[in-house]
């Protein structure tokens, strides 16, 4: 059975507990999390064979983390043993990762990777489809190094590659620029996602610093539609590249997306809400959405607006990690 691979850090998150936990005293919660842990959830979810990728300790946290992946339908074979402890980060409930968060993963097993600590080669022998995000990279320059090892091997076996261009601008504290590091990895991706500024950040595609101040959403549209047809100009492997659009304005949200594929871009429906319960998660949900319409061979419109659903609707949910089935998904697409 070929699976997707889903390549990154395993996370804890611990926040603070809602309201209605005040009456049990008990005053934080603990959630497990990480980008592509995340995205190796969702798609389990939605009947997609998926495993992980990781490196985590040889303890007691770690088996428990791996009982709860297995639960979930992951496959947990590719797990690496190694180092002393897992990553932690906090956040406030219902902040952005982008500002509101505080990382407690210096010496992570993870952040210790180094290539040639995996064998690739018996990794991906049951593969066909690799996921990694722009956060690992962010680490430091062996893990870098480890991601590039794995793109190398997955592109001689002709394994579609996708990338999320997750920005995090508290992670790139080890003397190297975005935009020196990640165009070496994208070159061996297949999909890439992400959206205008983080193509900037990452990638450095031209940004328009007053697209704020234009106050339309053509105008938006418009440079997504560019900033697409660079990133293919400059990284002709890449045949998909997905920008997500999403607007906070005191608790309302606006979310929108768009797909570009075979020269023609296509645009999302609009989601609105008032109030949001998690920010964070969504634009893993996003990235499995691809990924499953991808691997199902859905058409460029069903599997956008599949994905946008899904990450909309990961918005109302607590945890990083999405319970949305392929029903609800489908129903909020109905229904919007």
């Amino acid at each position: 059975m070929q699976k997707v691979l889903c390549f990154g850090e395993l996370l804890l998150r611990i926040s603070p507990a809602p309201h209605e936990n005040a009456a049990e005293k008990q005053p934080m919660l603990l959630y497990m999390g990480g980008a592509e842990a995340n995205v190796a959830t969702a798609l389990a979810g939605w009947n997609v064979p998926v495993k992980y990728c990781t490196v985590l300790p040889d303890n007691f946290m770690s088996r428990h983390v791996i009982d709860y992946l297995e639960y979930k339908g992951i496959y947990t074979s590719s797990i690496l043993f190694s180092g002393n402890r897992i990553g932690v980060y906090y956040l406030e409930r219902g902040a952005d990762l982008k500002s509101g968060v505080i990382y407690d993963r210096e010496r992570s097993s993870f952040s210790e990777l180094k290539p040639g600590m995996i064998d690739w080669d018996k990794v991906l022998r049951d593969v066909a489809w690799f996921d990694f995000s722009a956060i690992s990279p962010a680490l430091n320059q062996n893990v870098a190094d480890a991601c590039k090892e794995a793109l190398e091997a997955a592109s001689r076996k002709n394994i579609p590659i996708s990338v999320d261009l997750n920005y995090r601008s508290r992670l790139w504290k080890y003397g190297k620029e975005p935009v020196e590091v990640m165009p070496e990895l994208v070159q061996y991706c297949d999909v890439i996602m992400g959206n205008i500024w983080s193509a900037n950040s990452l990638l450095g595609i031209v940004l328009d610093e007053n697209i704020h101040d234009k106050k339309s959403k053509q105008a938006y549209l418009d440079h997504a539609e560019k900033t697409s047809e660079e990133i293919i100009k400059m990284f002709p492997k890449c045949k998909t590249v997905a920008n997500t659009f999403r607007f906070d304005s005191a608790d309302d949200i606006l979310y929108y997306t768009t797909l570009f594929q075979g020269g023609k871009q296509f645009v999302s429906p609009e989601f609105t809400c008032h109030g949001v319960i998690d920010r964070s998660g969504s634009g893993d949900c996003f990235m499995a959405g691809l990924i499953y319409g991808l691997y199902n061979n859905h058409s460029s419109e069903e599997l956008l607006n599949y994905a946008t659903a899904a990450a909309f609707g990961k918005l109302q949910e607590h945890g990083d990690s999405t319970e949305q089935d392929v029903l609800k998904v489908t129903t909020e697409i109905a229904n919007n």
